[in-house]
């Protein structure tokens, strides 16, 4: 048996049909809507002779005109390298990544910018801590705890330590509506435990695990908790703080901010025992051939030159969205999450994947009359962008029976008028295709012991 093989033997599979119906929508909040859309330059351009409706926001988000012009004036204005500088450009810009990296541990929570790591994206930060602390604190027998929701950034890098290090990954089961088994997690937390690495809101099936409830768990035992909060933090506040988190990482394009940038948030303790993991220009101390001593964290783990624009721009969004409110678009967007599910459920063959209260506003679904590839196609021709495919998330697909599904996202910039939209497309293609065994969406019953077994515990 490979050492990164799970050896729960109660994980179950479930096919679905949506165990529940959807809530009833409440009241339209109060929310500035067409103000914020009138910011995002993008959204007021057509797609095949169509308005543009933009439901891929899970996977990027558009950017405000804030945002662009920040980064626009910085290489107009201000463009140089940091820190080594003695003139006034490279002072100012250095001065400007700074102030990013505080705004950044502002936003987060953090005890201060010393928590806080450039790196570019939530990919990059979990291999950093694997491939840094990871090495460091993982040995032969260990166990690594995940979930079955998590993106494939958050299981390829400990499944690769724990095939080097020869400890096991755990892997927590989900439930029918796509919720963490929080009886299951607690079951395999234990001594051994290492690591507990965890997403704070599905890419696929937007739920939010009780994730602060799950750390304190996992602190019990002396385990670590890395949240991937890369579809997190552009729904809802986060305080890092409150929830006791021992790293957390976040992707800045998927909070209107440039891609290439991104943030790790560690514990100043941990940060400060953790050995480099790249080499190079900016985080060293002193260089000569025999020896090398490095730079204090965080600037021990930022090798060469980092996306000083993208840092710069990442501040921006930041600022956008602390203006617009956190608590605001919260709940904005419930109410829009709440609205888009319960008309997606009026579409006759359509099931929806995940409906846990609570989620952000991710719409995977499948459809009995076409696959997620001919959707997403279909409506693309009418201007409306989602996307179809695996998601970066095979694991949690399998566990509903599926390789692939569609996924309209929702973000602070859509309307209810752009979900009617959605709506009324998918609905008149699928009425005019025929229900195809081969497309068709999984039922509610369990899969045979020997199909259980044959699943993948993870694919790339």
């Amino acid at each position: 048996m490979s050492p990164s093989t799970t050896t729960m033997t109660e994980t179950r599979y479930w096919l679905v049909d949506p165990p529940v119906e959807p809530e009833q929508p409440r009241e339209q909040p109060a929310f500035p809507v067409e103000a914020i859309r009138r910011d995002f330059p993008i959204l007021h351009r057509e797609i095949n002779g169509r308005p543009l409706i933009w439901l891929d926001n899970a996977a990027t988000t558009q950017k405000p005109e804030q945002v662009i012009e920040t980064v626009s004036e910085f290489y107009a204005a201000h463009n140089s390298n940091v820190h080594r500088g003695a003139h006034s450009m490279a002072r100012r810009a250095t001065e400007q990544y700074e102030e990013a990296r505080a705004a950044v541990a502002g936003f987060l929570g953090a005890g201060g910018p010393e928590e806080i790591v450039f790196v570019r994206g939530t990919t990059e930060a979990i291999n950093l801590v694997a491939q840094s602390w990871g090495r460091s604190n993982i040995c032969t027998g260990d166990e690594i705890v995940l979930t079955t929701l998590e993106h494939h950034a958050n299981i390829v890098p400990w499944q690769m330590l724990a095939d080097e290090k020869r400890a096991r990954l755990m892997v927590v089961p989900l439930d029918q509506r796509g919720g963490v088994d929080i009886a299951a997690y607690e079951d395999l937390l234990s001594s051994r435990t290492k690591l507990v690495a965890l997403s704070h809101a599905s890419n696929v099936l937007g739920t939010v695990p009780p994730v602060k409830e799950m750390i304190a768990l996992a602190h019990r035992y002396d385990a670590r908790v890395l949240i991937d909060g890369a579809q997190a933090v552009g729904h809802f506040p986060v305080d890092v703080s409150d929830l006791d988190a021992d790293f957390y990482a976040f992707s800045g394009h998927k909070l209107f901010a440039p891609t290439g940038i991104g943030a790790l948030y560690g514990k100043a303790e941990l940060l400060q025992q953790m050995a480099p993991w790249q080499g190079g220009g900016n985080m060293i101390d002193r260089v000569d051939f025999d020896h090398t001593t490095y730079a204090p964290a965080p600037h021990r783990f930022e090798a060469g030159t980092g996306h000083i624009a993208g840092a710069i721009g990442l501040r921006a969004a930041l600022d956008y969205v602390t203006n617009v409110g956190r608590d605001a678009i919260a709940d904005y967007e419930d109410w829009l999450t709440g609205y888009a599910t319960a008309a997606l459920a009026t579409i006759p063959g359509i099931t929806q994947l995940g409906t846990m209260p609570g989620k952000i506003g991710v719409l995977a679904f499948l459809s009995d009359r076409a696959s997620p590839e001919q959707i997403a196609s279909q409506l693309d021709a009418a201007g409306i962008q989602v996307r179809a495919g695996h998601h970066c998330a095979q694991p949690t697909l399998r566990h509903f029976g599926a390789q692939s599904a569609a996924r309209p996202s929702l973000s602070l910039y859509n309307t209810r008028e752009e979900v009617d939209a959605l709506v009324s497309t998918l609905s008149a293609y699928l009425q005019q295709s025929q229900p195809s065994v081969a497309n068709a969406a999984p039922r509610n019953t369990q899969q045979s012991a020997d199909s259980v077994a044959s699943l993948p515990r993870f694919a790339a």
